[in-house]
């Protein structure tokens, strides 16, 4: 068997790669190729969710991790499998826009040699008046149809075509899916995306001027973080709204933002911010994600010092919002004199918090989500926290190997209520103090955003266009008949959905006779009529 030539090689894969086929394999693997990232836990996402899966998967883990399962969207595969369907939806889509174009300025087609064998077909026979006069009323019958009309001798055919928008409809849905592959290409090149945990106390909330302001950042390949738009958001209260089963209806805080010259003036506006609600400023958009419950501890030092802190804690029960956390206390400045023996006095909590308690025996859960009753059920440890060893570590939980290596030991076990303390063997005072509900704030800018819609939008539109219009065709001969009587002959053809054409040509042939008979003067009567269908 003969190779081919590089050249005919190439270009047999290229009208292999830009034919519509081939468009449509590769739009059945991006979505194919998505499944992962909607059943996986995605690093841009939250990445602790992707260390509990490798730890609790040990040997499936780390190959899904090596093809990049816990980044799909990023990853080489899916970013091939991206542009191949961009170059394939370019390649096959500029031909048949060239051929449109062509389609739209050529005159329609003329009728075959034996109008009977079409699918639709009907003749009459029509008296008192002239071909001219016949061939005129058609022709302004036809009116919205793209027509032309052809003498032959005796014989007039006036050839008519309609539906080219379900072509143009077709190329705008393709060009459109184009389009929004372009968009969101763009929005990941330079859109940003942060998350952060603000406590509803009218505190000083946050700034976004630095990713350093979030707990989380997400930007783009072209983001670099210093050009971010500056605005500063504080959460004056939260409130969510439950049924009596403990379902959740609403969410809503009411916050103060700065923006633009409020930022110099110090000026705050209000804002109600909800879910699918968010705040819109400066091209950036502000969402309530999540919400949970900060508690509020105090530990004073047997020098009678003391430290409070509130904290977020992770709610482990999305339903009764059973939280857990940990927090770690330093001792005051000057309590100690020498560093090492501050480390080995450094206090710290780990438990659950519950926002309405519910005691089985000793064991603390939640009854609702709503704060009515708040209790937590804590750890108490003294000794070194880590916090001077440079290893990062968990807001949520305390670093077990200082535990493990005795470094941090437990003092003691409780369940405190609000106001309720408990008391170390070294005279440590440790008091549950409440707790402050927080939110989750994501600010996000996509400047793509609006053009993923207008996309997303004209594909509909084109679909729709597509769907519902339909290429047909339709010719009319006219001959001289005897004794005043002309031959009508009328054919019809579907160029695609053949369904309601039948209808249509019947009502067509019924309106064009009709007019031919309103037009001539002599007030002509239909000699013979017959209909055929094939």
């Amino acid at each position: 068997m003969p190779s081919l030539s590089p050249v005919a090689l190439v270009r047999n894969t290229w009208r292999t790669l830009t034919s519509m086929g081939t468009a449509l394999v590769l739009l059945f693997l991006l979505a194919l190729a998505a499944i992962p990232g909607a059943l996986l836990p995605q690093r841009s996402l939250n990445e602790s969710k992707v260390a509990e899966y490798l730890a609790e998967h040990p040997t499936l883990g780390p190959w899904l991790d090596r093809l990049q399962a816990f980044d799909v969207f990023s990853s080489f595969w899916f970013t091939a499998i991206y542009v191949l369907l961009f170059i394939s939806l370019v390649g096959c889509l500029t031909p048949r826009m060239l051929e449109h174009v062509r389609s739209l300025r050529a005159t329609p087609v003329a009728a075959p040699r034996n109008l009977s064998r079409l699918p639709k077909h009907h003749s009459a026979v029509v008296s008192g008046s002239d071909v001219a006069t016949m061939t005129a009323a058609v022709d302004q019958r036809l009116r919205g149809w793209r027509r032309t009309v052809r003498r032959d001798g005796d014989t007039t055919e006036v050839s008519a075509e309609k539906g080219y928008l379900r072509e143009f409809g077709n190329i705008v849905f393709h060009f459109s899916l184009l389009g929004l592959l372009v968009a969101i290409a763009a929005g990941k090149l330079f859109s940003y995306e942060g998350n952060v945990i603000v406590i509803a106390d009218g505190g000083p909330g946050f700034c976004s001027a630095s990713p350093a302001a979030f707990d989380s950042f997400r930007a783009g390949n072209t983001v670099d973080g210093t050009s971010l738009y500056p605005m500063c958001v504080r959460v004056n209260d939260f409130t969510a709204t439950y049924l009596e089963n403990g379902q959740a209806v609403g969410f809503q805080a009411n916050i103060d933002y700065q923006a633009g010259g409020n930022l110099n003036s110090g000026t705050w506006q209000p804002y109600l911010l909800k879910v699918n609600e968010p705040l819109r400023v400066g091209g950036d958009r502000v969402y309530l994600q999540g919400h949970g419950y900060a508690p509020t501890f105090t530990v004073t030092f047997p020098d009678g010092q003391t430290r409070t802190q509130t904290l977020q804690w992770r709610p482990d029960d999305q339903f009764t919002f059973l939280s857990s956390g940990a927090m770690r206390f330093d001792p005051p400045g000057g309590t100690y004199a020498d560093e090492r023996e501050r480390r080995k006095n450094q206090i710290a909590i780990q438990g659950l918090f519950a926002p309405t308690a519910q005691l089985d025996g000793a064991l603390l859960s939640s009854r609702f989500p709503e704060m009515q009753d708040p209790a937590v059920a804590i750890d108490i440890y003294k000794g070194d926290t880590g916090l001077d060893t440079g290893r990062p570590q968990s807001v949520f939980a305390l670093d077990e190997r200082m535990i493990g290596q005795g470094r941090l030991n437990k003092m003691a076990r409780v369940n405190l209520k609000v106001g309720e303390d408990t008391r170390l063997a070294d005279g440590t005072v440790v008091r549950f103090d409440g707790a402050m509900p927080f939110v989750n704030l994501q600010v996000s800018h996509d400047p793509a955003q609006i053009w993923v819609l207008v996309f997303a939008m004209t594909m509909m539109g084109g679909l729709l266009v597509s769907l519902i219009v339909r290429r047909r065709r339709v010719w009319v001969r006219l001959t001289p008949g005897p004794a005043g009587t002309v031959n009508v002959e009328l054919g019809g053809l579907a160029r695609t959905d053949n369904s309601g054409w039948g209808d249509e040509f019947e009502r067509l042939t019924t309106r064009l006779l009709s007019d031919v008979d309103s037009t001539d003067t002599a007030a002509p009567q239909e000699l013979g009529k017959k209909a055929e269908h094939s």
